[in-house]
């Protein structure tokens, strides 16, 4: 597919108003992020929908994004949720992982763990890093699918890998672990740190868990800092 390109945003809104689909989706996301533009969600939202009219993936899942936040449209989770299953069927990864949340939450229609795990992995097997963590979340607790700690381990890295920093605290929960990977220390200490550097509060959490043990195990004082749980995220 040929890129066009536009020199100004009279140039794009020009194209858009001769009815060129990618333009109409350009103009609308200067308006959305205010980039050359006004920041206008009403403005946005008219000339994504003009985009998703014809059949533009990524103005549908900004579209259904609108209408699920209430940005520049009444906030509507079904047609939100009808935009997206639009764009998701054309293989648009982010509306394929939001629609999946839908499902999952029974927001705007019926709730389906089936459903929702079944965007969740079209969107992962795409490289989307959130849906990666939350079909990771899936094979951990054993949800729809039977439950798979090796495969929650693969899902969880290729999402800590993108800095998804949940999916780098249930990593290294894993090793400390050894929930499908040999239990490693010093590897889920490096997990749990990623995460926390990114203000990840369970992984913060768990590392505080992880320091005070040692410190207690160096003072011979046993076992005062173990009584607290590590904790995982959904």
């Amino acid at each position: 597919m040929i890129r066009r390109t536009w020199s100004t945003v009279d140039e794009v809104r020009q194209a858009a108003t001769e009815g060129d689909a990618e333009a109409q989706r350009y103009l609308a996301v200067c308006y959305f992020n205010g980039q050359g533009l006004p920041h206008d969600e009403q403005q946005a939202a008219q000339w994504f929908r003009k985009a998703a009219d014809q059949n533009d993936s990524i103005a549908q899942c900004y579209l259904g994004f609108c209408y699920q936040n209430g940005l520049g449209v009444p906030q509507e989770s079904g047609v939100a949720a009808r935009w997206y299953r639009e764009a998701a069927e054309q293989g648009d990864p982010a509306a394929q992982f939001n629609l999946g949340v839908l499902y999952e939450k029974g927001d705007g229609v019926e709730e389906n763990q089936a459903e929702a795990l079944k965007w969740y992995r079209s969107a992962a097997e795409k490289k989307e890093p959130q849906a990666q963590f939350n079909l990771g979340t899936f094979y951990e607790h054993g949800r729809v699918v039977a439950q798979d700690f090796e495969e929650a381990v693969k899902w969880y890295r290729l999402a800590a890998d993108q800095e998804i920093a949940p999916a780098q605290c249930n990593l290294g929960l894993c090793y400390q672990s050894g929930r499908g990977v040999p239990q490693d220390t010093r590897e889920a200490v490096k997990w749990f740190l990623r995460a926390a550097r990114q203000g990840d509060k369970t992984a913060q959490h768990n590392l505080g868990i992880h320091y005070a043990i040692m410190e207690a195990a160096s003072d011979l004082t046993g076992d005062a800092a173990a009584e607290t749980a590590p904790q995982t995220e959904d």
